[in-house]
C-alpha cells in the first residue's frame, strides 16, 4: 500500500509532490517476482526532519502554527476568511496556501488582508514539510501570531505528514455524515481540534451531532470540538477565544 494516497498496487508508482522531488517505490511482492523494496518508512523519516526544521523555526519565531485539513467542500477556506477578517485586529496572520491546482483560495484569502504564500502540489494529494519550509521563507515570522496552513482537500494523505505544526484542525460539515471520523480514523486521531461546520444548516439535512461527537472521540477521546458556522457566525466566538488564549501561551 502507498503510504501516501491509500493506493494498493501490485504496480511500479509514482508521486510528484509539485515542489520538483519525485519519489518511486514498488508494491507488494508477488509470488516469483523476486524481493521487492518499500520506501514509505524513508519517505516519512525524510519529512519527520524537515518537520523538525520547521518546527525550530517556528519556535525561533515564536509563531503558533495550526494545519487545516478536511475534505473538499468542508468550508474550510470559508472558516479561514471569516477567522482572519474577525481577528485582523487582534492577532497577526498569515496563510500557506494549498492546491493541487489554481490560486483562487490563495486569492481569497489575499482579499482578508493578510500575507498568503500558494504551493501547488499538481498531482500531490498532501503538502509536506518540505514544501512548507519553503513557502515559510517569504513570512517574518517572528512579526506573525498565526500561521494558518491550508492543505490540499483530503482526508487521508495529510494525516500522516507532519509539517512542524502545533495542531491538526480538522474540518467537518453536517453535509458530509457524522461517520467520518470513522470512515477516516487516522485524520481524526491526529487532530486536537475539529471544527463541525455548516451547523446553520442543521434544519435542513439528516445529521446527528451528538453521534458525529461520539464517533469523533471513540477515535480521539482528546479531540477539542467546535460546532460552528462560517456563514452565521455561529460558535466561532469560542473557536475565537481558543485561538487567541493558545496564540497567547506560545507567546
Amino acid at each position: 500500500m502507498c503510504i501516501t494516497c491509500g493506493c494498493s498496487t501490485d504496480e511500479h508508482h509514482d508521486h510528484d509532490h509539485g515542489d520538483g522531488h519525485h519519489h518511486h517505490h514498488e508494491g507488494e511482492s508477488r509470488p516469483g517476482a523476486g524481493t521487492r523494496i518499500t520506501v514509505e518508512t524513508d519517505l516519512l523519516a525524510k519529512n519527520r526532519r524537515f518537520a523538525e526544521g520547521n518546527r525550530q523555526r517556528f519556535a525561533a519565531g515564536g509563531v503558533f502554527v495550526l494545519n487545516l485539513v478536511s475534505s473538499p467542500g468542508s468550508g474550510k477556506t470559508t472558516i479561514l476568511e471569516r477567522t482572519l477578517r474577525d481577528l485582523k485586529g487582534d492577532l497577526r496572520s498569515a496563510v500557506i496556501e494549498g492546491d493541487q491546482q489554481t490560486d483562487n483560495d490563495a486569492r481569497r484569502i489575499a482579499a482578508a488582508g493578510v500575507p498568503v504564500q500558494q504551493i501547488n502540489t499538481g498531482a500531490g494529494c498532501h503538502l509536506d514539510a518540505h514544501m512548507v519550509g519553503h513557502a515559510a521563507e517569504y513570512f517574518d515570522l517572528a512579526s506573525l501570531d498565526i500561521l494558518f496552513i491550508e492543505n490540499v482537500g483530503n482526508l487521508v494523505c495529510p494525516a500522516s505528514f507532519d509539517l512542524g505544526e502545533h495542531h491538526k484542525v480538522v474540518v467537518l460539515s453536517v453535509t458530509e455524515g457524522e461517520d467520518k471520523p470513522l470512515k477516516y480514523p487516522q485524520m481524526f486521531h491526529a487532530a486536537d481540534i475539529m471544527l463541525l461546520n455548516k451547523v446553520d444548516l442543521l434544519p435542513h439535512v439528516d445529521f446527528d451531532v451528538a453521534r458525529c461527537r461520539e464517533m469523533a472521540r471513540r477515535v480521539n477521546p482528546d479531540i477539542t470540538i467546535f460546532e460552528v458556522s462560517s456563514r452565521s457566525g455561529e460558535g466561532m466566538d469560542e473557536w475565537y477565544g481558543w485561538l487567541r488564549e493558545r496564540a497567547g501561551e506560545n507567546r
